[in-house]
C-alpha cells in the first residue's frame, strides 16, 4: 500500500491521507473546496465549490498517475440537495466517462462547505 501525497491539493485537515493506492487502484480521501496553499474554502455557491473540488481530486489523481477518465466509483455529499442539478452539470465536465456513483444530501460537511467528493480509479 503506497501513500499519495502532493502539495497540488490541500493537506489533510485531520488523521488521514489524501490518498491510497492498493494495487492498481486509487483511492482518495474526500477532498471539500479547500485552496491548497491557503487552506481557506473557495467560493459560497456550489459551482465553485464543485470546480475546487474536483480540481483537489485531479491533482491528487495525476500524482498517483491516473487521471479523471480512469475513475471508477465517485461518492459525492452535498449539504443540499437542491444543489444537484447544478453539481452535475459542473461535475459531468470532468467524469466524462461516466464512473459509478453515490451522491447523497448530508447534515453537515467539514468547515460548513456545500460538498465533498471521493473517487476510487484505476491506475
Amino acid at each position: 500500500m503506497i501513500t499519495i501525497n502532493t502539495k497540488k491539493s490541500p493537506a489533510a485537515i485531520g488523521p488521514y491521507s489524501q490518498a491510497k493506492e492498493v494495487g492498481s487502484l486509487i483511492f482518495t480521501s474526500g477532498q471539500i473546496p479547500l485552496d491548497p496553499i491557503t487552506g481557506e474554502v473557495v467560493g459560497t455557491d456550489i459551482v465553485t465549490q464543485t470546480e475546487q473540488s474536483i480540481k483537489n481530486i485531479g491533482e491528487i489523481l495525476k500524482e498517483a498517475g491516473t487521471s479523471y477518465d480512469k475513475v471508477i466509483k465517485t461518492t459525492c455529499f452535498l449539504a443540499n440537495i437542491e444543489d444537484f442539478a447544478s453539481f452535475n452539470e459542473v461535475y459531468a465536465k470532468y467524469f466524462t466517462e461516466k464512473p459509478a456513483r453515490s451522491c447523497v444530501a448530508v447534515k453537515t460537511l467539514p468547515r460548513g462547505v456545500l460538498v465533498e467528493i471521493e473517487v476510487i480509479a484505476e491506475k
